[in-house]
């Protein structure tokens, strides 16, 4: 019966090992400075080539999961081939943060595991070297990877978020210019906004993102107690930098402080209030989904907000503090993955995927509990949003103590 060739390739790599080991020995160098360099561009090329492919794989599969889920909206909306390409070309980069630690574990399990069943591992071990020193050139690498998620949550993913949604109502307002009238043109319904700092309560029947204006408009003055004070109703508003919002064809209303009796009403053609400097994006990012909105967005809510304690700004707060806590993902990743890789047994690599699915499967047990607990207003935001991270850092932090 013929030899295995994998053996026949880890006996090869065991005394090639084996052979730099007694050359730096026989010279008098230490193992660390003379071995190891070596190792650790062995390490890195086995490592990073494999997260290479690992990461095309999965923004292939990003890319797939986007036709599958936007293309018959953005076929609908008439886009064209240009718009197509564009729209991929800036949905894409915003997928990389969450790919990242997904693409560092697999390929870290594999590439650790293979070392592992090759007995380099045994080999460096038993020539006096610390997990610690063979795992450096990770930890490096870890660290950087933390740099490039940072960057990615900060600059590229709030890019791409906006950049898409923008591509998106460009269409549609393409689409209803066809159909429809200017001020119904990317229309959104019923906007409420309640500026409770200035006291003044906003409510549009609808408003158009095309035109930049609000139609039906409602703003109601509130003083101590909030009670209504002063009221502005007309048939359309905007907002102009350095003027304010300007109201046009309405009527002013004042109200008794004494009485809140209504007094005689003031129409008006045009009307200019300086002093009104509530911003229209603001409104219309109330009541979005959180997953949709960028990074800036999320604080832009929170400071509105004012407090991470008030119940409709907890699920934006923990997504917020969840961006900025999934900074250190890679540095915990590496954490879970060389336990795993050194203590595993020598068994396909494929395992290595397995153990990766279910550990991504308990992160997002541990974030969905812990948002969950935040809305019950259990646990503060900032602290749901770092308890998934918390949790698996703790669980690595026991698998390392395990191996020494």
């Amino acid at each position: 019966m013929d030899a295995d060739p994998g053996a026949a390739g880890d006996k090869r790599r065991r005394e090639a090992l084996s052979g730099r080991i007694g050359f730096c020995q026989a010279a008098g160098v230490r193992f660390d400075a003379c071995t190891l360099n070596l190792y650790d561009r062995h390490l890195l090329r086995e490592w990073l080539g494999i997260l290479g492919l690992v990461l095309g794989a999965t923004v292939g599969l990003l890319f797939v999961q986007v036709l599958y889920d936007d293309f018959r909206m953005l076929t609908d909306l008439g886009a064209r081939g240009s718009d197509l390409w564009g729209y991929f070309f800036v949905t894409i980069p915003g997928f990389l943060a969450v790919v990242l630690p997904l693409a560092l574990l697999i390929s870290l399990l594999f590439a650790l595991g293979k070392l592992h069943r090759a007995n380099e591992f045994t080999a460096l071990r038993a020539a006096g070297v610390s997990l610690w020193r063979i795992t450096a050139p990770v930890w490096i690498v870890g660290v950087l990877a933390c740099g490039l998620s940072w960057y990615l949550n900060a600059r590229v993913v709030p890019w791409s978020v906006q950049e898409s949604r923008e591509l998106r109502d460009t269409l549609q307002f393409r689409q209803q210019a066809q159909k429809l009238s200017a001020d119904r043109i990317g229309a959104v319904y019923s906007v409420a906004f309640d500026n409770r700092p200035e006291g003044r309560m906003w409510f549009f029947n609808r408003y158009s993102k095309y035109a930049r204006r609000g139609y039906g408009v409602t703003v109601s003055e509130l003083g101590a107690g909030r009670r209504e004070q002063r009221r502005i109703l007309a048939a359309e508003a905007w907002f102009e930098p350095g003027r304010g919002w300007v109201f046009r064809d309405g009527r002013e209303l004042i109200f008794s402080e004494a009485t809140g009796e209504m007094l005689s009403p003031r129409p008006f053609t045009e009307l200019v209030r300086a002093d009104y400097a509530e911003d229209p994006g603001l409104m219309l990012l109330i009541d979005r989904k959180p997953g949709d909105l960028s990074i800036y967005e999320l604080r832009r809510l929170l400071d509105y907000y004012e407090s991470d304690r008030v119940a409709k700004a907890v699920p934006y707060a923990v997504r917020f503090h969840g961006l900025i806590a999934d900074t250190l993902g890679p540095l915990i990743v590496i954490a879970l993955a060389v336990p795993f890789a050194v203590s595993g047994v020598r068994v396909n690599p494929a395992v290595g995927v397995s153990k990766s699915i279910g550990l991504f499967f308990l992160y997002y047990l541990l974030m969905n509990l812990a948002g969950s607990l935040a809305v019950k207003q259990v646990v503060d935001a900032q602290l749901a949003a770092w308890l998934p991270n918390l949790g698996m850092a703790a669980l690595a932090a026991w698998l390392i103590a395990r191996l020494r």
